[in-house]
């Protein structure tokens, strides 16, 4: 949203119960707030993390029930309930995500199912919490001996809370922490090779989705007076996924363009249909289900898309100028042994991907490790960078071992990649995506994003960026979006990424595949020109002929085996290396 239209709607919002407006509008605004506080956490979890959960509504129970139980039966102040609700939601979102966040897959969504119905069945099958009945007579909140009651009173602090989570939401999306939540989705290994730990940021992202249920719960409580089983059930989180999904789950204000829908329209539902039908049910269920094939079929991104297109398209002020550079590392000097991969090998049951390769490194040099399609060479890659593990042998780096760190821990030590297949966040800009390279060299975190005390920081991440783009020729197209980019431009931005790390040793794997003849020649310029500024480069690469001008030295792989290692003109020579290309005459 711009400027003016946040503070707009928050103004309407805050200040409606003040209109002469009937009160069956406040209570039904009342309920929007409550949902979208959900399922602004579900925005959060599953469309921009990627991470399913069914679950939510145990979560709200849990706030809910926390308010009734404490408030009713032992008479503690509903503003400490609230603070112990949050906190048995944090640690049961804790519990369950060190559980299951490890996992790929169905695990979670299933995991988030049992925890639903484990719930839902405690709450209705346990006497102190009032069984199916619930628990009766929670008081009404009252802030500074104000009364707030369940109407107009209680609308402003709902809303108040649900806008102030949407604008922490937007403020933690748009910073270091959010760029590594939104790498989340597109699967871990372009973001762990910069250094993010991507399950400390499915906990952070789950933990904050619980957070906000709970809160929501405690709310509901208050507003209800009374507390049920049946609104925390799965069917309730099947409907929070549903409003996020029909909203647009891939963006902060779907929640709330979701929420109203499905309240607004539920509400109509339960009144028209059984006159259509002439009987009494839940008809309305049918048609939120047909209306979900039909949304996920003509507009996957949601309904806020259509209401997107009339909005002004924000724009990122340049505000960088002047800011301090980011920490640099020491480099290593020239001629110095900066990679030792010794008799590296790697089986997958009884095939054997790579058979006891060694090479070497040293600063300043620009190393190609070449062969034809199938040769091992990006496996060989994969186990430098520890994306694979070792099967046998050793890689040091720096003089220190690296085999068997995670991807991260290698990034830590100075060494960065690109990949085979470009991995990006299509829906960030260029600037944004190589900003997500110097995650390692900054170090806020969400709470500081969300307060916005980070933006110091940002501008030196930005500045960063904007240079490491300038210095392979891009920095015009930075306000770009990524996915907009062609295939070239889009390895160039890779390269541009993996230097904003900040590496003593930069991997490219086959950065010219695909790449047209122009593509190929502005590519190696880039390369020539990071090595006329010292960078160490080892090269992967099928095509000879792109590597012969680059490299000082070339390691040829055949079969997972190391066919031959000398100069471009060694290679050229060898009658080994044509057959290996070429075949053999028989």
């Amino acid at each position: 949203m711009s400027r003016w239209i946040f503070p707009a709607f928050a103004a309407v919002m805050l200040l409606l119960p003040a209109l002469p407006v009937p009160d069956f509008w406040i209570t039904q605004s009342t309920y929007i707030g409550l949902y979208a506080i959900v399922s602004l956490g579900l925005v959060l979890l599953t469309g921009v993390a990627g991470l399913t959960s069914f679950g939510q509504a145990a979560f709200v129970g849990v706030g809910a029930y926390t308010a009734a139980f404490l408030a009713t039966k032992l008479g503690i102040s509903p503003w400490l309930t609230l603070f112990v609700g949050v906190t048995l939601a944090v640690a049961a979102a804790l519990l369950l995500g060190a559980l299951t966040l490890r996992m790929s897959g169905h695990y979670l969504p299933l995991a988030t199912i049992a925890w639903g119905l484990a719930l839902n069945y405690t709450m209705a099958n346990m006497e102190w919490l009032g069984k199916y009945d619930g628990i009766l007579g929670i008081p009404a909140l009252s802030i500074f001996g104000v009364h707030l009651g369940t109407g107009r009173g209680l609308h402003p602090l709902v809303w108040a809370i649900a806008l102030a989570a949407a604008l922490a939401a937007l403020r933690l999306l748009d910073s270091r922490p959010g760029r590594a939540i939104r790498a989340l989705k597109n699967g871990s290994t372009m973001a762990e090779a910069m250094g993010i730990s991507t399950f400390r940021y499915k906990l952070t992202v789950f933990v904050f989705a619980a957070f906000l249920a709970a809160v929501s719960g405690w709310l509901f409580a208050h507003f209800q007076r009374s507390v049920s089983p049946s609104p925390f059930g799965i069917n309730k989180g099947i409907e929070y996924l549903f409003m996020a999904v029909l909203g647009g789950v891939g963006h902060v204000w779907g929640a709330f363009l979701g929420s109203a829908v499905v309240r607004l329209v539920e509400d109509k539902l339960q009144v028209l249909l059984p006159q259509l039908i002439g009987t009494s049910g839940n008809f309305e269920t049918i048609v939120f289900g047909i209306v979900l094939v039909v949304v996920l079929k003509y507009a996957p991104d949601g309904l806020w898309t259509f209401v997107q297109r009339w909005l002004p398209t924000p724009v990122r002020v340049r505000d960088w100028d002047g800011a301090a550079p980011l920490p640099t590392a020491t480099k290593p000097a020239r001629g110095e042994l900066l990679l030792d991969v010794d008799r590296v090998r790697k089986t997958f049951g009884g095939l054997v991907a790579v058979n006891d390769v060694s090479f070497q490194v040293r600063a300043g040099d620009i190393v190609g490790l070449i062969g034809p399609n199938g040769a091992g060479k990006s496996t060989t890659f994969n186990l430098v960078t520890g994306v694979l593990s070792l099967s046998g042998g050793a890689v040091n780096f720096r003089g220190q071992a690296v085999a068997g760190l995670p991807s991260r821990q290698i990034a830590r030590r100075g060494m960065s990649r690109t990949f085979q297949h470009v991995k990006m966040i299509p829906e960030m800009t260029v600037l944004e995506n190589v900003a997500l390279g110097g995650y390692l060299r900054s170090s806020a975190g969400s709470v500081k994003a969300m307060l916005r005390l980070d933006r110091a920081e940002e501008r030196q991440l930005f500045a960063e960026a904007e240079r490491q783009l300038a210095r392979i020729g891009m920095a015009g197209q930075m306000h770009e979006l990524a996915g907009n980019l062609a295939l070239g431009p889009q390895r160039l931005m890779e390269i541009a990424r993996a230097l904003c790390t900040d590496p003593a040793l930069l991997l490219l794997d086959e950065p010219a595949a695909g790449l047209r003849h122009k593509e190929k020649q502005a590519l190696g310029e880039v390369l020539r020109q990071l090595k006329s500024e010292g960078m160490s480069i080892l090269l992967v690469e099928h095509d000879m002929d792109f590597v012969m001008g680059l490299t000082d030295r070339i390691v040829v792989m055949e079969f997972g085996t190391k066919l031959m290692e000398g100069t471009p003109a060694e290679v050229q020579a060898s009658p080994a290396v044509r057959a290996a290309y070429l075949g053999t005459e028989h």
